[in-house]
């Protein structure tokens, strides 16, 4: 398998995160986003949208979104499993990582912000992409408040964790004061000291600047 990605993208460090816990091996094939190279003919062949990650299968299948992505694999190779098996806390994980995956980094994204950044210049995109991290993560904060740790959902890491440690690493990128998130910063402890998420990092990753 080859995973298309881009080392500073949070939406490959997710996939990146999942294909580790599982313990997949892949090749890299790097797409720097900041030089366009994801609108390239041949790659938008393989995906339409011009995003990272794309995962091309052994047999040639492509699978393109991360969570989708993440689920395939959860599916394929069950252990360790990224959802619980209960259905209630399965949504409660699936709601969790939704919050981050389709409310807040798809705000913050390079091409939201190039758009912000047309309008408004820099000083904007950069307030733009703090404010709409403080506000997802705020949220995600509440989400997992009674949650027993020291991972967002328990004892394991779980999709939940997957999303919100790459959106974490966003969130200082832009400036957010993440102490106003204890809990969290709990959860990112405990995915830290695991080599699947250390391994997983941006500065890890053979395109990493």
């Amino acid at each position: 398998m080859r995973l298309h990605g881009y080392y500073r993208s949070a939406t490959a460090y997710r996939v990146r995160i999942a294909l580790n816990l599982k313990g997949v091996k892949v090749e890299h094939a790097f797409r720097h986003l900041r030089k366009g190279e994801q609108r390239a003919p041949d790659y938008l062949a393989m995906n339409p949208q011009g995003l990272v990650p794309t995962l091309e299968l052994d047999d040639g299948a492509l699978l393109t979104q991360s969570l989708a992505i993440v689920e395939w694999l959860d599916e394929t190779y069950p252990n360790p499993p990224l959802l619980p098996a209960d259905p209630l806390r399965r949504a409660r994980v699936r709601a969790f990582a939704l919050a981050i995956a389709c409310e807040t980094h798809p705000l913050q994204n390079l091409r939201i912000l190039n758009r912000v950044r047309a309008l408004g210049g820099e000083a904007e995109a950069q307030a733009w992409a703090k404010n709409i991290n403080a506000e997802g993560l705020e949220a995600c904060e509440k989400l997992i408040s009674n949650e027993a740790g020291p991972f967002c959902f328990g004892a394991q890491p779980t999709l939940a964790d997957i999303c919100v440690i790459p959106q974490l690493g966003n969130a200082r990128r832009f400036g957010v004061d993440v102490s106003a998130f204890p809990r969290l910063l709990q959860a990112e402890a405990a995915c830290n000291a695991l080599p699947a998420f250390a391994e997983a990092a941006p500065e890890k990753q053979g395109d990493a600047e």
